[in-house]
Formats: structure tokens, C-alpha cells, sequence
């Protein structure tokens, strides 16, 4: 298990987000059989958390241009997501 947690650890989020929509594909169209629909799944929520993860940090990285009153540029500030 440690091994598939290092391996997410790694993936970049477009790998992660292109299996993530293969299993959704497989798992929709019923290509596979109870036991590897559940362990498709497992790895699809595995995926989920990876990409969301991904996503939060890239947010919190995200700055956003603030703008003085004569409309030039005086600085940057965190990017408000909500």
C-alpha cells in the first residue's frame, strides 16, 4: 500500500485526472466485474484526493494583481477562491 501511496505522491495531475476519467469511463460503460469495479473505485477515490490536493496547492500559490487607485499595479495578494 505504501508503494501506490509514493506512487500518487509522484503523479502529476494531469496523469492522476486522465486515469481518474478512465476508471469513470470503465466503471460507467460496466467493462469490469464486481470485485475489480470495487477496486477500480478504491483507486479512483485515491485519484480524487490526489488531484484535489494538487489543485488546493496550486490555489494557495495563485496571487492576484491588486491595483492602486491610479490603476497601476502596487502589489500582489492571495487570490480569494470563495
Amino acid at each position: 500500500m505504501a508503494e501506490k501511496n509514493n506512487e500518487l505522491a509522484s503523479m502529476p495531475f494531469e496523469t492522476a485526472l486522465a486515469e481518474l476519467e478512465s476508471i469513470v469511463d470503465r466503471l460507467e460503460k460496466g467493462q469490469v466485474g464486481l470485485e475489480d469495479s470495487i477496486k477500480l473505485y478504491e483507486r479512483g477515490e485515491a485519484l480524487k484526493k490526489h488531484c484535489d490536493a494538487l489543485l488546493k496547492s496550486a490555489e494557495a500559490r495563485i496571487e492576484k494583481i491588486s491595483l492602486g487607485a491610479d490603476g497601476k499595479p502596487k502589489g500582489v495578494e492571495p487570490l480569494d477562491v470563495e
